[in-house]
């Protein structure tokens, strides 16, 4: 067993839920906790390094994988954010027969987009983070506002809350070092979406260029930056889409570079 601490909403169909940087399970997802109503088991988790769960020096997507591959048993729903959506990206990747869909939400697929300006922007901001010796309350400001999140948005007091988590962030294994299981991802059969939060022109690029490269479609919701499961019902909406189409009447309908993903009737 992983040795995680995992917390399971409702009863149905499971959905594993892998959260981002500098936050646990329960924090990330709560928006999320309706669909637990509805046929579907929310499996929520911290990962290593968060929360309730083992310590470890710092994050690791590689380490993830191997914990998702285990939580998400003989079958689930997989849905990431953020560094989440590496590790979700892998799992899904290995274990294909058992991964009912995958939702990425904002990954940094740094190693994609290349040519394109704000992409590359994006990413350069974030890896000059990684060089800075500051202090980890000063760092973590720097942070939020390189992967377009601005500090003096955020709620009072969220900062200090953030400071204790940002040397597993510091530590782990660099987003740009990750080799994206694409041509397998591609092969997959199960259904594939990659969202963004309508606020980065350079998570647009990146993300439209993911979907591309493996067969997913491409949705925008927009209202709460790079936290877009924060947007509670819209993207709520979206991922019962995503899921029902394996059985329901209707499917998703890939759309061009950062569009809104139409729904078709299936034939």
């Amino acid at each position: 067993m992983t040795g995680l601490f995992i917390e399971t909403l409702g009863t149905g169909t499971p959905v594993v839920l892998v959260h981002g940087s500098l936050a646990t399970g329960a924090e990330e997802w709560e928006a999320q906790q309706p669909l637990a109503g509805e046929g579907y088991q929310l499996v929520v988790f911290d990962r290593r390094g968060y929360g309730r769960s083992p310590a470890a020096e710092g994050e690791d997507f590689l380490r993830d994988a191997d914990d998702i591959v285990e939580v998400m048993g003989e079958g689930a729903h997989l849905v990431g954010h953020s560094y989440g959506g590496l590790g979700a990206m892998l799992a899904a990747a290995r274990r294909p027969e058992a991964t009912l869909s995958l939702a990425l939400l904002e990954p940094p697929a740094f190693s994609l987009a290349r040519h394109n300006g704000a992409a590359q922007a994006l990413v350069e901001a974030t890896r000059d983070v990684w060089d800075q010796d500051l202090p980890d309350g000063e760092w973590v400001m720097h942070f939020c506002r390189a992967v377009g999140t601005d500090p003096e948005t955020l709620p009072p007091g969220i900062l200090d809350e953030l400071v204790p988590m940002v040397p597993i962030l510091r530590r782990g294994r660099p987003t740009w070092e990750a080799e994206l299981p694409l041509a397998e991802l591609m092969a997959a059969g199960f259904p594939k979406l990659v969202v963004t939060g309508g606020h980065s022109a350079g998570f647009d690029a990146i993300c439209d260029e993911l979907a591309s490269r493996i067969g997913a479609a491409r949705r925008t919701v927009a209202g709460a930056g790079h936290e877009i499961q924060f947007t509670g019902e819209p993207i709520n909406e979206v991922l019962r889409q995503l899921w029902g189409q394996g059985n329901a009447e209707f499917a998703f309908a890939s759309a061009g570079p950062g569009g809104t993903v139409a729904l078709r009737r299936s034939q």
